[in-house]
């Protein structure tokens, strides 16, 4: 079953490589994300394919999607729902809103405002929304992908601490190398287009791999060695906020569909080190003085892999 779970996998990920290419890991940590039910926050600059990955994610799978542009004026109910009097009726009749679909792009979020950001922590957390005390579950898969440029700050909102949590990766496209940039331009206007990829998996699918991924095998010493890279950012001279338990969850989950994608019916070290950067460093808060000395969270998350020991018994399997 991991075999076939691998094939579809690569399956994916080679035809979301027809419009993203040379950018095998990006695409590899989105897949990952997906079928780990979890979030994923791209941020890059503008034109490197941020919101062309995410709508290849949705062309290749046959599921819902919907596209929420995020600005300044847009509202809770705007992404929500709202609930609206049928006056024949004389109830109140719930019209959901774009965030109830298994794909949900929401393009350039920190330019919404913190109050209509909020308006996704419920439905990215336990994947439902309420409404009138009334709660109303998202389809499943479900998976939300926001997209956000860091050099353009005016207008933006940064997102808080609890808000980023709810983001199990964060990763960035960065610049194609020359040699894929120069296929890029050999193949327009008539080369790949988003809208042309055909459908590889559907909803079905994903869920029978989600559902696939949780069942991969965690020796115990992988479990202490999770725990033991994550609280080592609790206690860093230079964070001032570390890893919570969920990015424990998280960091976990994400290893075992890699696992699953390599093929393999186990979790292994290499797993948890490959995820530890995408899955944690989004969620750390330096100190001012590292801030001063330009450390970055990434780094930091390097520095703690290589002083946490890696289980022995483990490390070549």
């Amino acid at each position: 079953m991991a075999g076939q779970f691998a094939q579809r996998f690569n399956l994916l990920a080679e035809n979301i490589e027809r419009i993203i290419r040379g950018k095998r890991e990006a695409v590899e940590l989105a897949l990952i994300c997906l079928f780990s039910e979890g979030h994923l926050l791209i941020e890059d600059v503008p034109g490197t394919g941020k919101t062309t990955l995410a709508r290849a994610i949705a062309a290749s799978v046959e599921a819902t999607w919907r596209r929420i542009q995020f600005t300044p004026d847009l509202l809770p109910s705007d992404i929500t729902g709202v609930s609206i009097f049928n006056q024949a009726s004389r109830t109140f009749e719930f019209h959901q809103g774009p965030v109830f679909a298994n794909i949900v792009l929401g393009d350039e979020i920190n330019r919404a405002s913190p109050k209509t950001q909020s308006a996704l922590l419920e439905v990215m957390e336990e994947r439902r929304v309420t409404v009138d005390s009334e709660p109303h579950p998202v389809p499943r898969p479900f998976l939300v992908v926001a997209t956000q440029n860091p050099v353009d700050m005016d207008g933006t909102y940064p997102l808080p601490e609890a808000q980023l949590d709810r983001f199990l990766m964060r990763i960035s496209v960065g610049y194609p190398d020359p040699a894929a940039e120069v296929q890029m331009l050999k193949g327009m206007p008539t080369g790949p287009q988003v809208e042309r990829l055909p459908v590889v998996a559907r909803a079905s699918d994903v869920a029978g791999m989600i559902d696939f991924a949780t069942r991969i095998h965690v020796a115990d010493p992988i479990y202490d060695y999770v725990v033991g890279v994550v609280a080592a950012t609790r206690t860093s001279p230079e964070i001032r906020l570390g890893a919570s338990p969920r990015a424990s969850l998280a960091l976990l989950r994400a290893a075992r569909v890699r696992a699953a994608a390599a093929g393999r019916h186990y979790v292994v070290p290499e797993d948890v080190k490959a995820l530890a950067a995408p899955v944690l460093a989004h969620r750390l808060v330096l100190t001012p003085e590292a801030e001063l000395r330009e450390r970055t969270a990434g780094a930091l998350v390097g520095e703690i892999l290589a002083g946490t020991p890696v289980p022995q018994a483990l490390a070549g399997v």
